[in-house]
């Protein structure tokens, strides 16, 4: 039987499970990666940077973290390091390619809208052509590769950096001093981001986790002196540790029972109803986590309460780790907040809007995001598949298991939703596209996968509000992962005995077998 030629792009997170799953079935896979290294976010970031998710939960089902890593949290370069040995581990390297950009993607085959009425009757019936642009080469190359199957690995936290709008005035040209995004800050060298930070005014605009880390960098490399300012728009909860009085985070909000209390895509009337009564509860593990975080923390005295819940931060995969000394840097003027909707350049530094006192600044960084939708949406040389990936700007990518798009044949994108544990709802992901690829997984119409697309849509938009692009699983993980389960034909509960599946939370280790 003729081996399924396998195309991937990426080599992060998504692109090594991806990879190592497609070899377990027999198939060959390519990875294409632009950088130099595997890791994708890992490869190359911030000095400070340190993983957010207990590392228990951050790990591949059959390659645990070793016994010589005894943080909770592991840096940065201990990440890349596992990441290398599990590639190392199951002989990947020799799959990948790097200083390879996939410049674009085109299907061969019958193409929208004159899809079928099912997904699988066309997926073996067409090919895609993926065009790579070598840059190891001098001149670079570029060559057109065949493929049976078709699998982004893309992300959505890199290349594309998201800009702000400004007015007509006030962007980033009138400035006299330098403007980057935090994307090129985290590119540098480490020693290299120091210097080009040391003896100068720095602005941070952005208060997630990227901004944060570059905010305590600058200021632990100028001090007072030249104090780092952070503006930002909201206020959302940031946590000093993951066990509230004691109480680790995913007993209250990663296990069977809490998401008993969540309203759930799909539901039936006895679930419904068991979540409705439950409510009071589910309200009340969120002030439970509040009133520890507000004890912990100043934020009253700098007017940084939150609106929104706890929980409705966690259902939109908002949360991040407060760095530890963040406060103390705060009372002793090292890092300065300002919050504003919006701000705008002027000559030597930036202007808060509704303030008259401007903020003189040598440099301003924008940790504003990225555009993952509009990468991802380029990579297509099909306007019209391009269109399907991007409904329009305020939507979020339409896919059936947040795998593979109902009227999109013989691709997959993994790793464009967001959990509480990336890596390991990518893992998942991966073996049920493999099993689909290998027929043994069989989906349902176009017409009913995208009546579940559109229950997710609905949930949410109910769960995530502003951040519904995000895709947000955290809090209905096991939930999601059930339907993955049942769909390749194995048992959804993973635990020993009725008390332990309710009650602990799920892991990794716990879908190590089938």
């Amino acid at each position: 039987m003729e081996q399924k030629q396998v195309v991937i792009v990426g080599a992060g997170i998504s692109g090594l499970v991806a990879c190592k799953y497609c070899v377990s079935k027999g198939f060959n896979p390519i990875v294409f990666e632009s950088q130099a290294d595997i890791g994708g976010v890992w490869a190359k970031t911030i000095r400070s940077t340190r993983l957010q998710t207990f590392k228990g939960l951050y790990q591949f089902s059959d390659f645990p973290w070793p016994s010589s890593v005894t943080q909770d949290f592991p840096s940065q370069h201990q990440v890349l390091s596992y990441l290398r040995s599990y590639v190392d581990h199951f002989d990947l390297f020799k799959h990948i390619q790097f200083g390879c950009n996939v410049k674009g993607i085109e299907y061969h085959g019958q193409k929208p809208p004159l899809a079928p009425s099912s997904w699988a009757k066309s997926n073996g019936s067409g090919k895609w052509s993926v065009t790579v642009e070598n840059t190891q080469t001098d001149p670079p190359s570029i060559k057109v590769h065949e493929a049976d199957f078709v699998i982004l690995c893309v992300g959505r936290f890199k290349d594309v950096p998201n800009i702000p709008d400004f007015a007509p005035g006030t962007g980033p040209e009138v400035f006299r001093g330098r403007v980057i995004h935090s994307m090129e800050y985290s590119a540098m060298d480490h020693d290299k981001a120091e210097q080009l930070v040391k003896g100068k005014r720095i602005v941070v605009v952005g208060f997630q986790k990227q901004g944060l880390d570059i905010a305590m960098e600058c200021s632990s490399v100028n001090g007072s002196e030249y104090p780092c300012t952070i503006v930002y728009r909201k206020d959302r909860w940031k946590l000093p540790d993951f066990s509230p009085w004691g109480i680790p985070l995913q007993y209250l909000y990663f296990n069977r029972f809490a998401e008993l209390m969540v309203h759930k895509p799909g539901e039936g009337f006895l679930l419904a109803l068991l979540a409705t009564l439950l409510s009071p509860l589910r309200w009340g593990i969120s002030k439970l986590v509040e009133t520890y975080i507000k004890t912990k923390l100043p934020l009253a005295k700098f007017n940084m309460v939150p609106e929104r819940s706890f929980s409705k931060d966690v259902h939109s995969c908002v949360l991040a780790a407060l760095p530890q000394d963040f406060f103390n840097r705060v009372e002793t003027g090292s890092i300065s907040l300002k919050k504003s909707p919006s701000f705008g350049f002027y000559n030597d530094g930036i202007m808060i809007d509704g303030e008259n006192k401007a903020i003189e600044a040598d440099m301003v960084i924008l940790s504003t995001g990225f555009k993952g939708i509009q990468k991802l949406k380029n990579i297509f040389t099909s306007q019209d598949f391009g269109e399907l990936i991007a409904v329009s700007p305020d939507s979020r990518v339409p896919l059936y298991r947040e795998c593979i798009h109902p009227r999109i044949p013989q691709l997959a994108i993994i790793g464009f939703s967001e959990s509480f544990s990336n890596l390991f709802t990518s893992e998942i992901r991966c073996r049920w596209l493999v099993e689909l690829m290998d027929g043994k997984v069989k989906v349902p119409s176009i017409q009913e996968m995208e009546k579940d697309i559109s229950n997710w849509d609905d949930y949410m938009k109910k769960s995530s509000g502003e951040y519904y692009q995000r895709s947000c699983l955290a809090g209905l993980d096991i939930w999601y992962n059930d339907h993955l389960c049942k769909d390749m034909g194995w048992n959804p509960r993973r635990k020993n005995g009725f008390w332990a599946d309710l009650f602990q939370p799920y892991g990794p280790m716990d879908y190590a077998n089938p």
